[in-house]
């Protein structure tokens, strides 16, 4: 079996998460999804040395915000590719740190996550 770059969406609104999560797999990556902040800390403590890409939303529930974890992976996994996106305004975030307004375009989307995969060659 080849090897999948993975990928993390966290999104509370359901539809959203499984639009980008599927938008992913179909991009050849493997997917893990979650709707809090707090659920992708657990995944980002557990395997973030090897996740690739991560895409959040701002807006999360529970008390973890997108930008949180944007800080969060900007300083334990400098080389993970951090997209972020909201219908808000732009939070602060981490320089290297992209952000897409809502509503996102799924071709945006893919740029970042084949830029994700380019810089280990694995895509």
């Amino acid at each position: 079996m080849a090897y999948r770059p993975i990928a993390l969406v966290v999104e509370d609104d359901e539809l959203q998460r499984a639009a980008a999560a599927m938008l992913l797999e179909d991009n050849e990556m493997e997917v893990f999804q979650c709707g809090s902040g707090e659920a992708a800390e657990l995944i980002l403590d557990k395997i973030g040395g090897s996740v690739r890409f991560m895409f959040t939303d701002v807006s999360l529930a529970g008390s973890v915000t997108g930008a949180d974890l944007a800080h969060i992976a900007a300083s334990k996994y400098p080389k993970l590719r951090v997209v972020v996106t909201s219908g808000q305004d732009q939070p602060s975030l981490p320089t290297g740190i992209k952000f897409i307004p809502k509503p996102w375009n799924s071709l945006d989307v893919l740029r970042e996550a084949n830029e994700a995969c380019s810089e280990i060659n694995n895509c």
